[in-house]
């Protein structure tokens, strides 16, 4: 039985992607922040051959931390083309979406086109935020056109690598070393390597061609790493900023060393930072947001240098809610606990949803 008087927020996560895992345990620290005397959950999940499939809110809360230990339960259907009504079928009624996606097909303006045109209200970016945010090539020609430093990179496409490995590889020298291969659509560092060796490059560029026809080469750059959370709204908030320490033999913030080894990072809440530091940064991460068209939530990942320069690293549209993920942790340690930070997403998300109605849909008078 589901109480009528509850927004009903359905959770979507798992999806496509290689980030499949990690939706999952994000969805579930989700699931245990909503406000249960506001909403009522509606967990979807979407497994690896792309079927929607209600999931057991119960069984969610119960499921492993472990990546490699988690898995989308089978469940009764939950129908796409019904979303148009407001109802997914054994769902039922859906007031408003969250969308946990990480990653391809699901943060990258494809699920939130579908929201769109359903006419549902849904968490976070729209359709050009979510694609601008998640493509590293364009996001980073984004930020530089604006006057946002971004390290020295470069962009391979896959037809012309084939057609000429070595070639295309060449003119890569003068970004030095070590550089880092990224699929250009990817997170969690999925498909990330660091390359300190001329030899190792072609094979870094070919294993980030498995993840993506599109591949950055970028310059390595001696600094520390800084994240801060961005809450949406007019305008934007952003939170104190915390610092991941690398300790794991990857040398960099590698999918291991986030979510498989224990120890292999750090994380410093607060990060040390001055007063001046931390003001230029929450600036930056704001103009950020502001570019790249952003909205609802984001995670901006800088590099602070020796010399005291920042620099964008990328952003996340939609930020890991993992137990070490740094968004909620971030928010909390600026006084907003997990429970109000959802509800706050999820209010944005219908007073978006109350603008983008008021506006004219047609040209006569």
């Amino acid at each position: 039985m589901t109480d009528t008087a509850k927004l009903h927020v359905a959770l979507l996560f798992g999806g496509q992607s290689a980030e499949h895992e990690i939706s999952i345990l994000s969805a579930r620290n989700v699931l245990a922040a909503l406000d249960p005397s506001r909403f009522e959950a509606v967990p979807i999940g979407i497994d690896r051959a792309g079927r929607w499939l209600l999931q057991d809110a119960a069984r969610l809360l119960e499921s492993a931390r472990d990546p490699r230990q988690v898995r989308i339960q089978d469940g009764p259907p939950v129908s796409r083309d019904l979303l148009a009504a407001g109802a997914g079928g054994a769902a039922g009624r859906i007031d408003v979406i969250f969308p946990v996606l990480h990653g391809t097909m699901g943060e990258d303006g494809t699920v939130q086109g579908l929201f769109e045109l359903a006419g549902i209200p849904y968490v976070g970016a729209g359709v050009l935020g979510s694609a601008v945010g998640m493509d590293k090539d364009v996001s980073k020609r984004l930020l530089r056109e604006a006057g946002i430093p971004v390290a020295d990179f470069r962009t391979l496409r896959r037809e012309a690598f084939e057609a000429d490995p070595a070639g295309t590889l060449a003119p890569l020298a003068a970004l030095g070393l070590p550089l880092f291969t990224k699929p250009a659509n990817a997170g969690s560092s999925v498909g990330v390597r660091k390359v300190t060796r001329p030899s190792d490059l072609e094979a870094a560029v070919r294993h980030a061609f498995q993840f993506d026809e599109k591949v950055l080469v970028e310059t390595g750059v001696t600094a520390r790493e800084i994240e801060l959370a961005v809450l949406g709204g007019h305008p934007a908030s952003v939170s104190v900023a915390g610092e991941i320490v690398v300790q794991h033999p990857d040398g960099f913030y590698s999918y291991d060393a986030k979510y498989i080894d224990e120890s292999g990072a750090r994380l410093e809440l607060p990060a040390s930072l001055s007063a001046a530091t931390l003001a230029r940064a929450q600036a930056l991460a704001a103009h950020t947001f502001e570019v790249l068209e952003c909205d609802g939530m984001a995670r901006v990942d800088l590099f602070l240098t020796p010399e005291g320069n920042l620099l964008v690293n990328e952003i996340n549209t939609i930020p890991g809610f993992t137990a070490i993920s740094m968004y909620p942790k971030l928010w909390e340690l600026s006084g907003l606990a997990p429970s109000a930070l959802v509800s706050r997403l999820i209010d944005l998300a219908l007073e978006r949803a109350r603008r983008r109605a008021a506006l004219r849909r047609s040209a006569a008078p």
